[in-house]
């Protein structure tokens, strides 16, 4: 029997009117768009190091390499790696990311840093407080916050720092709930920021939002006197629809109302809808795919190739990332505990690099 579960919708729209546009002497009315940065060309590799530790080898033309130097040979700029705060296994935590994004910026490439600010996945229907602040006053939590930012700034010097990472309705719930205490989230926004500011004046600063509906203009207004560089949106055509038309929309009418630069901070496409393990995985048939591109090597490669054409050809797009290009079925084919992604990697079956590469030239 074929293998796949259909994920849940993940991006909430509220009911809330949107927010008033900022005034004139906010810090996102500058006049014009940013024209100076460069085009972002980046891959989530996160779980590389739990993968390459369980003895995985990545291929490259029938040669083994790594795939740090695949990526940055095929034209990738930036790698991107989400922190957790008291990982329980120590995956994704602060010393493993640490050591990674050392190795990032050794190899000649940059560091995207997606702070969960959770000791777990973080996203639209989870935003969990670290274990270590609970039960802390709001104050109490904000300082933690802010003092975290700093030791991140200091130790993993991160090139463009998200402050949280699909934060559809704000981080740190509850008290950071953007529907419910709307004040206190933009609080929180606002604090990490102001740290960001005074401690790595270079880095660039993230907001990051799932989808490309009607939600996403009312988080980005809510959000609007927060100081931060760039929009982040996720896209996926499982959750987020077919119509990557309504992606390049959304990127300019994001970016002309707030001023700022958009990156797809998320997205991804199936090169089979075949398996390498027993995991259960997140694509599996023919309805998940955006029509004309097959879940094929070509069809993978033309899929990223048009979010980058959409994203270039937008007044405001700055790049994009890929997301679980690494997470190929390390733990063999019997495994029921490995890869939900395998047939989304940017390395087939064989743990060869796949045609899908091509996309990161410069």
């Amino acid at each position: 029997m074929k293998k796949y579960f259909l994920a849940l919708g993940i991006a909430a729209v509220f009911a809330l009117p949107l927010a008033c546009s900022s005034s004139d002497d906010s810090p996102n009315d500058d006049d014009g768009p940013i024209t100076t940065d460069e085009f972002v060309r980046a891959a989530d590799m996160s779980f590389l190091p739990e993968i390459e530790g369980e003895g995985t080898v990545y291929y490259n033309n029938g040669a083994a390499q790594d795939p740090i130097t695949t990526l940055k040979n095929a034209g990738a700029n930036y790698i991107r790696i989400r922190l957790w705060k008291d990982s329980a296994n120590g995956h994704s935590g602060f010393q493993e990311v640490k050591t990674f994004a050392q190795r990032v910026h050794n190899a000649g490439m940059k560091v995207w840093l997606t702070v969960h600010y959770s000791d777990t996945w973080a996203d639209p229907g989870n935003q969990t407080i670290p274990a270590a602040w609970s039960g802390m006053t709001f104050d109490q939590l904000k300082t933690a916050a802010e003092q975290y930012t700093s030791q991140i700034l200091t130790e993993i010097d991160p090139d463009i720092i998200q402050i949280g990472n699909e934060t559809n309705d704000g981080f740190l719930w509850p008290m950071g709930k953007l529907s419910t205490n709307e004040a206190q989230s933009v609080q929180l926004f606002q604090a990490i920021s102001t740290v960001i500011r005074n401690d790595a004046p270079d880095a660039k600063i993230m907001l990051h939002y799932a989808g490309v509906g009607v939600g996403a203009e009312w988080f980005f207004n809510v959000t609007s006197t927060v100081d931060y560089d760039y929009i982040g949106l996720s896209y996926y055509p499982v959750w987020h629809g077919t119509n990557i038309t309504a992606l390049g929309n959304m990127i300019n009418t994001l970016g002309s109302a707030h001023n700022k630069k958009v990156l797809v901070a998320e997205t991804a496409y199936p090169f089979t809808l075949g398996w390498n393990d027993w995991t259960n995985n997140i694509v599996g048939e023919e309805g998940q795919l955006v029509p004309g591109y097959a879940a094929s090597e070509i069809g993978q490669k033309g899929f990223l190739s048009t979010i980058r054409n959409t994203v270039d050809a937008s007044q405001y797009g700055l790049g994009f990332a890929y997301w679980g290009g690494e997470w190929v079925a390390f733990r063999g084919t019997e495994a029921t505990n490995g890869s939900t992604f395998e047939n989304q990697a940017l390395w087939d079956f064989e743990m060869e690099a796949l045609p899908v590469l091509d996309v990161f030239h410069e």
